[in-house]
């Protein structure tokens, strides 16, 4: 059996007054409007940080500062594994709009449960809020 491939991703984790930032997924995309942590893809030779800050500013035009590691999980779906690393991180200026998502939304925690996530974030979530 060959190994699935491994795709590294990252999620920044932005709160503001008790409300975390979340994006909805394009219609068009893998897993299509399904809500998660705004982030995406690391590329071959790139450094988190540096992902995390491209993909917030493609996605919503956003300039971040990338903090510490919070959550790591590996999640399997059918044809690969996602790593998905969450870092905590502040905004530093820009302004936001939904440019490469379909929205995005401010949530406190207790609202997540009303936003259907990608299960890899979602396995992130349960695990950042404690919950099994």
């Amino acid at each position: 059996m060959t190994p699935q491939r491994t795709i590294r991703v990252v999620a920044a984790v932005l709160e503001l007054d008790g409300h975390y930032l979340i994006t909805q997924r394009r219609a068009t995309a893998v897993l299509p409007l399904l809500w998660e942590f705004p982030g995406g893809r690391v590329e071959e030779g790139e450094s988190d940080t540096h992902a995390l800050n491209r993909e917030v500013q493609h996605r919503l035009g956003a300039e971040i500062a990338v903090g510490k590691l919070i959550s790591f999980v590996s999640h399997p779906y059918e044809n690969y594994v996602v790593d998905l690393f969450l870092y905590e991180c502040t905004l530093t200026g820009g302004a936001f709009a939904a440019k490469n998502v379909n929205a995005f939304q401010w949530v406190t925690s207790a609202e997540f449960d009303r936003y259907p996530f990608t299960p890899a974030d979602e396995a992130s979530m349960n695990k950042l809020l404690g919950v099994t």
